[in-house]
């Protein structure tokens, strides 16, 4: 298994969220790992939920990355497919704001209309940073192998597990609202990569800058 260490340096990342806790759940463990180095700035941007979910979103990601500011879009739950327009306005109003090194979002292939809206946008508004599509364990079973990994020890993942709890309050009690659920799948991950946990990414076009010269240059 070949280990591409992140440069260090400037890293910019925009987190993507269909929905007020998609982000905390599906990449609450690599903000909390980048949380760790003083030259990442992290933003975040949700496209739906109620008053009071959109509330808990802004308030929750800088739990896990420090400095995070959130948007929201304000867009029905649920019907992203036949909001489209919608969605791809606040995408691209946010690209003219926020130029990323790397971007998380919803798998572009999830069960869940919208965050499949939002993952197959992402790719394509952001087209010069490296998208990474986190993966949200739901009723639908939808789960593939992932291509990219992020290592994660004992006390970050217990540190996410606290802290979706105190994010998002609305949720907590719900069947699939589960530490063993999330837990599970993040030592599954870990099982797949040699690592005590792990969060899984797909990606489906990644540029390696090996510091190559290119030809004809002198």
């Amino acid at each position: 298994m070949l280990s591409l260490i992140a440069q260090h340096g400037p890293l910019s990342v925009l987190c993507l969220g269909a929905h007020p806790d998609d982000i905390e759940i599906g990449c609450g463990g690599t903000l909390l790992t980048l949380a760790g180095r003083d030259d990442v700035t992290v933003a975040g941007l949700v496209l739906t939920g109620t008053q009071e979910r959109q509330d808990e979103a802004r308030a929750s990601l800088a739990r896990f990355a420090p400095g995070a500011v959130v948007e929201t879009g304000g867009l029905r739950d649920g019907r992203l497919p036949a909001d489209w327009d919608a969605a791809k306005d606040v995408l691209e109003e946010a690209a003219r704001r926020h130029a990323p090194d790397l971007v998380l979002a919803p798998r572009a292939d999830d069960a869940h209309q919208d965050h499949r809206v939002v993952g197959r946008l992402a790719a394509t508004v952001w087209r010069d940073a490296l998208v990474l599509h986190y993966e949200i364990p739901k009723w639908d079973g939808d789960l593939t192998t992932p291509n990219h990994y992020v290592a994660l020890d004992a006390d970050v993942v217990a540190a996410k597990l606290r802290l979706l709890d105190e994010g998002f309050p609305s949720q907590v009690g719900r069947d699939w609202w589960d530490h063993e659920v999330f837990r599970g799948l993040l030592r599954l991950r870990g099982v797949e990569c040699r690592a005590p946990y792990a969060e899984g990414f797909h990606s489906r076009k990644v540029l390696l800058d090996l510091g190559a010269t290119r030809r004809g240059d002198d």
